[in-house]
């Protein structure tokens, strides 16, 4: 993307968000039950918990994976999707509009510090592209910290 930086050191910092660049989102009937399996399994660490469990951030490492309320796969649902963090996602929205990607519309701010927006690709996967606009405690939105200080 010629132009725009994606290198991590030049996204806002922003306690409601892992730092990883590249977030996979992975649906589960039961979230606190599939984070609490992650966790015992693959030694990943709670970092957040976000609402009644519809969401839990996993830290792995430098990396993370968002843990969220999805169902098993039925024609048409996702039951995964990748978050990707930018620098400027309106400016990535409109490269990816321009390309031809269906979204969800025009990126959207969020009470957590987020800028997003979700596309599609040719295949059919789920992308959410987001960028940090403020550094917010997740304890003012409902977001609850793990074992991982946020």
């Amino acid at each position: 993307m010629s132009g725009e930086s994606t290198h991590p050191s030049t996204f806002t910092p922003n306690r409601s968000m892992p730092t990883a660049q590249v977030i996979p989102e992975l649906g589960y009937e039961n979230v606190a039950e599939a984070a609490q399996w992650l966790c015992d399994a693959f030694s990943f660490t709670v970092r957040l918990r976000i609402g009644d469990n519809h969401r839990v951030q996993l830290a792995v490492g430098t990396g993370a994976v968002v843990v969220r309320r999805g169902s098993r796969p039925v024609d048409g649902d996702d039951t995964h999707s990748v978050m990707v963090r930018v620098a400027d996602v309106d400016a990535h929205h409109a490269r990816a509009v321009a390309a031809g990607a269906p979204t969800n519309g025009a990126p959207q701010t969020h009470v957590y510090g987020e800028r997003q927006y979700t596309a599609r690709d040719i295949g059919g996967h789920s992308w959410t592209f987001s960028q940090s606009i403020d550094d917010v405690d997740p304890r003012t939105w409902g977001g609850e910290p793990g074992d991982v200080e946020p």
